[in-house]
């Protein structure tokens, strides 16, 4: 399964979730400019798949499911050369999301080793961050794992603040 999504600039409003073959199957609402949060939509447009937002007065990014129940949590990992975050999915287990220094490309592999999931950031310099994500196997949805890399999103972006500031 491949997906492809998208950031908005000003952290707010609702931006598609399309296949490869460009047909819409999904939507992300980014809930407001002040608070990251979002929640992630299927094809049919009812509730939340997923959500997502910060743990209170922490880096952590809490990934919740269809009846807002926290499902894993996203974590960074500091390392010199390489970009590095932690999805522990309770029940499933931590996944290593790692991406070498100065690449637009990361790879999620589960605690045996094995590839789960690819993505890679396939934005331009000026527009918003958009990804093209790739499942390969697991139990985990495409759409939790949009939950998750919108969640690395959101801590890069507070990291990226912190040293400007």
């Amino acid at each position: 399964m491949i997906l492809y999504f998208r950031d908005n600039f000003f952290n707010a409003g609702r931006t598609e979730i399309v296949n490869e073959n460009q047909e819409a199957i999904g939507e992300i609402d980014l809930r407001n400019a002040f608070g990251s949060s979002l929640e992630v939509f299927g094809r049919d447009g009812g509730g939340p798949l997923f959500g997502g937002k910060f743990r209170m007065m922490s880096n952590k990014w809490r990934v919740t499911d269809s009846s807002g129940e926290e499902c894993g949590v996203l974590r960074y990992r500091f390392t010199f050369m390489s970009k590095r975050y932690e999805y522990d999915r309770y029940g499933e287990g931590v996944f290593e999301i790692t991406s070498p220094a100065f690449s637009r490309d990361y790879e999620v592999r589960n605690a045996k080793g094995e590839l789960v999931v690819s993505f890679q950031k396939v934005s331009g310099w000026f527009e918003s961050t958009a990804f093209r994500l790739t499942v390969h196997s697991g139990r985990i949805v495409g759409y939790e794992w949009v939950s998750v890399i919108m969640g690395m999103n959101e801590i890069r972006k507070r990291h990226n603040s912190a040293g400007a500031g």
